[in-house]
């Protein structure tokens, strides 16, 4: 007999990650993906990370092994200030922790801020994890429209007027995930200004802003703030360490007004007390020796090439039927198939061709376009993005020939 457990509604059906459920096929000998947002492992610092982590033996060892403050080693909290402050042209970051990874940030707010019913204006498309964890929260999700320039701004303060009422506004501005956008200055501040009017705060996250590798960098959300009356008080600044020094070291942080950094600290005391004292120590000594501004131009110039190849590869292969958003940074490129091509349909086709993406229906929270998908051309090589590619046109003939026998 099935035990009649009682769970929390929210988790009696719940979804996975969408993205996480590929994961499977990535075991499959000779596999490609362009799948998962993962930075390369070859571009992980380990020499780097080794140097800062013997020096703990000797100095820190017992300190590092022991628990730590909630908020954050104090050494950690400094590094991560001046790293912030360098983000946004010198200005005080204001008040920080860190946190498990930008995801457990994220979690916190949530945990803080809302209750079932409350309505959360998100990007459409958006990062999926987010989705899945305002789903959870029972939260009331907006999609605001965006284009290959992010969230337009003109469409949020239309449903604004027409009398929405976020109580949280979520997204990526540069280089979003799933489309690569960067949301240019003007939108940037028309943003912060809707949220000081209609008082919403906004959550900036901001996992890939260092890694650009052409155009005109734009300034942090964090940084505008700072030039518009009260628009630092509604906004909270999310990022970490997994995009540019290791997803593994889970560093995150939280930059925000005190009053939530103060309740953020206490439901993280519930959750894991505390983010690893010894990985923390590990980062701040890495960033200190300067580590990571040394090591990211390999990064970029690495990211930079393989955006160049797969962009090309994919013009090459399938011409005009693909519609491409060129990113000017980050890890993802958005494309859109303008011949009919249903991304998720075909992606069981790429699978038998050893070859996988993630389709656009994983990063809408409402029906989409079945032409959208993504591809993050981070992890891997020149050579497997052009075979990959390659692959993809053969599945793609395939599954149009199929569709027409049928």
């Amino acid at each position: 007999m099935t035990a009649a457990y009682r769970f929390n509604p929210a988790f009696e059906t719940p979804q996975g990650s969408p993205i996480r459920e590929l994961f499977k096929y990535t075991q499959q000998p000779g596999m490609i993906s362009f799948a998962g947002g993962y930075p390369a492992p070859s571009l992980f610092d380990a020499a780097g990370l080794a140097r800062s982590a013997a020096t703990l033996l000797d100095s820190a060892a017992a300190a590092c092994l022991q628990y730590g403050a909630t908020e954050g080693t104090a050494v950690l909290t400094q590094t991560l200030k001046q790293l912030t402050s360098e983000r946004i042209g010198g200005a005080d970051p204001g008040e920080l922790i860190v946190t498990t990874g930008s995801q457990q940030g994220f979690e916190l707010l949530l945990r803080i801020l809302l209750q079932a019913g409350d309505c959360v204006a998100i990007e459409r498309p958006c990062y999926p994890a987010a989705i899945q964890a305002l789903r959870l929260a029972h939260a009331d999700l907006l999609e605001i429209p965006g284009d290959a320039q992010g969230m337009d701004t003109d469409a949020l303060e239309a449903a604004l007027q027409a009398g929405a009422r976020p109580k949280m506004l979520y997204l990526v501005p540069t280089f979003a995930n799933p489309t690569g956008a960067t949301l240019p200055l003007a939108r940037r501040r028309h943003l912060l200004s809707l949220a000081v009017r209609y008082q919403f705060i906004v959550v900036e996250d901001d996992p890939y802003g260092e890694l650009r590798f052409s155009g005109q960098a734009e300034p942090p959300l964090l940084q505008v703030a700072q030039e518009i009356d009260g628009a630092s008080d509604w906004l909270v600044y999310l990022s970490s360490l997994s995009k540019t020094v290791a997803p593994g070291l889970r560093i995150g942080w939280m930059c925000g007004p005190a009053e939530i950094l103060r309740r953020a600290v206490i439901a993280k005391q519930t959750g894991d007390l505390c983010t690893a004292p010894w990985m923390q120590m590990v980062a701040a000594r890495y960033l200190q020796a300067g580590c990571l501004q040394a090591h990211l131009p390999t990064i970029i110039a690495t990211y930079r090439e393989r955006c160049r190849i797969m962009l090309a590869s994919l013009k090459e292969a399938f011409g005009d039927s693909l519609h491409l958003i060129a990113p000017e940074g980050g890890m993802f490129i958005w494309a859109s198939w303008k011949d009919g091509t249903d991304a998720t349909a075909l992606l069981q086709q790429a699978v038998r061709h050893n070859v996988m993406y993630v389709p656009g229906s994983a990063f809408y929270a409402s029906a989409a376009d079945a032409g959208h998908w993504r591809l993050s051309f981070a992890n891997a090589q020149p050579e497997d993005i052009v075979e990959g590619v390659a692959r993809l046109k053969k599945a793609q003939q395939e599954w149009k020939a199929a569709k027409s026998a049928a």
